[in-house]
């Protein structure tokens, strides 16, 4: 396992939407060296998720993983996952404003995304799955489902909204997590 630097903004692979993973080749050496390093890399940087495009590589494959990260204290616990191929369907119309960061870019924002959200993707040992999922885990999903895409927060962010990593937690910090723990509290995950 390898921790690989992780592309910042401006660079054209986050621009890329990322290539389909031939099932196929799911169980050989190269996917599963990206898989490994993919999780390597988002532990060393303390993200709740990587995408691969993030790492250079421009495959339809993104892990997540929440677990007792400082970063994210209002987040639930959310088990290693390796998603390759994944494919979101929103439920219905019910949305909540997350405030985003990325590894990416130095920024946050807020961002409108789907509380409830099919999700069908293969994982590492090529098994398909089709789950559901609702809040804050669904956010993670979409967030890392837009890279793959070619897609950043600051595409979909309100602009007035968009701040520092240091200037959040100076100014937006307390509020938003007040906001989100009780939407936690409501949804459930």
């Amino acid at each position: 396992m390898t921790v690989r630097p992780i592309l910042s903004i401006g660079h054209p692979v986050l621009r890329e939407v990322a290539a389909e993973v031939v099932v196929e080749d799911i169980p050989g050496g190269e996917v599963q060296s990206l898989v490994d390093d993919l999780i390597e890399t988002m532990r060393e940087a303390g993200g709740a998720g990587l995408a691969a495009n993030q790492i250079g590589v421009p495959r339809r494959i993104v892990v997540m993983e929440v677990g007792e990260n400082p970063r994210y204290p209002y987040k639930p616990r959310l088990p290693l996952t390796v998603a390759i191929n994944p494919i979101i369907t929103p439920l219905d119309e019910e949305t909540v404003v997350i405030n985003e960061g990325c590894l990416s870019l130095p920024l946050r924002g807020d961002v409108r995304r789907n509380v409830n959200i099919r999700v069908d993707y293969v994982d590492r040992d090529g098994l398909a799955h089709s789950e559901t999922k609702r809040g804050l885990t669904a956010g993670t999903w979409q967030h890392e489902v837009d890279h793959l895409d070619g897609v950043l927060i600051t595409d979909r962010a309100a602009p007035q909204s968009l701040s520092t990593w240091t200037e959040f937690e100076a100014h937006h910090r307390d509020a938003f997590i007040e906001r989100i723990t009780a939407f936690v509290a409501r949804v459930g995950s």
